[in-house]
């Protein structure tokens, strides 16, 4: 198993980043506030948890009118994609 799994591995082991690829994984982009809101955690613990995924090139960001929006990025290992689907279609 690479390092790369590993740290995926070990990323997703946080509830609250589960539940942030699970909210961005039907294709929806969200800033850091309205996420925060959705997970119910300080704009800080958000923005860490965002920054750990995005670190492992599984979320994407775009600035639109000074807030960032953040997605699963498109570019992220088919093996991720596929294993966040079958994880999230089994809950």
């Amino acid at each position: 198993m690479s390092k790369r799994w590993v740290n995926i591995f070990k990323a997703l082991g946080n509830i609250n980043r589960i539940k942030i690829i699970q909210m961005l994984y039907n294709g929806e982009s969200l800033c850091v506030t309205d996420i925060a809101g959705k997970i119910k955690v300080s704009i800080k613990s958000t923005s860490r948890h965002l920054m750990i995924l995005r670190n492992l090139e599984l979320l994407d960001g775009e600035g639109k009118n000074g807030h960032v929006f953040y997605s699963i990025n498109k570019n992220a290992p088919e093996d991720f994609k596929k294993a966040a689907k079958l994880f999230l279609e089994s809950r």
